[in-house]
Formats: structure tokens, sequence, C-alpha cells
């Protein structure tokens, strides 16, 4: 099986300037992450936005939609911004025969304290366990598209 991720930016791949929180998207950091774990799977990574969610265009939908559509693999991961992975992931609409899982991060990977790691390697264990679909892999919990939220005040995601 080999897994085809994209990552689209949000606070997973962001590096923070300073105390203002100023920032940018960095490069990816699932590769790093992957390779730390010592992951033993085929997988590419595509960088395909560097944005935060919360400036995503219908445009930037509609080219994730298009590019999980024309992938030749079945299996997807998609590293989003939280704040609208919702969203996205309800945009995509219907995918046959392919399983996308959607993750993201409430801290940046680049921090000590982050759950962008244990996201990331759930996201890629749950992936192969799955049946076709579009879900939603955050905090230790699959969702399904149509039922989940973010809780901004826990800092976590659950199920309406």
């Amino acid at each position: 099986m080999h897994i085809h991720i994209l990552t689209t930016g949000g606070t997973f791949d962001k590096i923070y300037h300073d105390a203002l929180s100023e920032f940018t998207i960095g490069e990816p950091m699932a590769p790093e992450l992957l390779d730390e774990a010592g992951v033993n799977l085929t997988y590419t990574v595509e960088s395909l936005l560097k944005k935060d969610s919360l400036e995503f265009t219908e445009s930037d939908r509609e080219l994730l939609r298009q590019r999980v559509l024309s992938s030749p693999h079945t299996h997807i991961l998609i590293i989003h911004g939280t704040d609208t992975m919702t969203l996205s992931a309800q945009f995509l609409g219907q995918v046959n025969r392919k399983t996308v899982v959607f993750t993201g991060a409430m801290q940046p990977a680049r921090m000590r304290k982050s759950d962008a790691p244990f996201n990331l390697g759930f996201a890629i264990g749950i992936l192969q366990c799955l049946d076709s679909g579009i879900y939603i892999a955050m905090n230790g919990q699959v969702f399904n598209t149509d039922n989940v939220q973010k809780n901004r005040q826990m800092g976590r995601f659950e199920t309406l």
C-alpha cells in the first residue's frame, strides 16, 4: 500500500517568528516526523498549498479536490489546518474507491509540545484500516465529516 500525503499548510507546518504570533508556513514536517518514527511504508509527500486554512478559498478547495480525484493512489492523507478542516473535508464530496483521511495539529510540529506527531501517526495507522470514504482523524479519534466540529475552548475535535 502506498500513501499519498498532501500538505496544505496550517498550524502543522507553521513557523512562528516572534511573540506577536507572526508566522509563515514552512516546508512539510511529515517526512521528518515519519523518518524519526522509523515508519516503514511507502509514501510520497506533495506540498499542495502553504496557507493557514482560514485563508482558503473555494479555488483552493477545488484544487485539493481535483488532486485527490486525480491521484493514482487509493490511500490519501491530507494535512490541513484545523480551523476549516471540516469544510474542506465536506467540500470533497464523494470519492469512489479511495480512503481519504484529514489530520492536523493544534500546535506546530516544530514545537516541543505538539500534538502533530501523534495525530500524524494515528492518521497513518487508521488510514490503513478504514473503508473507502472521507474521514477526520484528530486527538485519537476518527470522525465522519458530517458530524464533527472543532472545540476551540477544549483544543480538540468532537462529535456534534
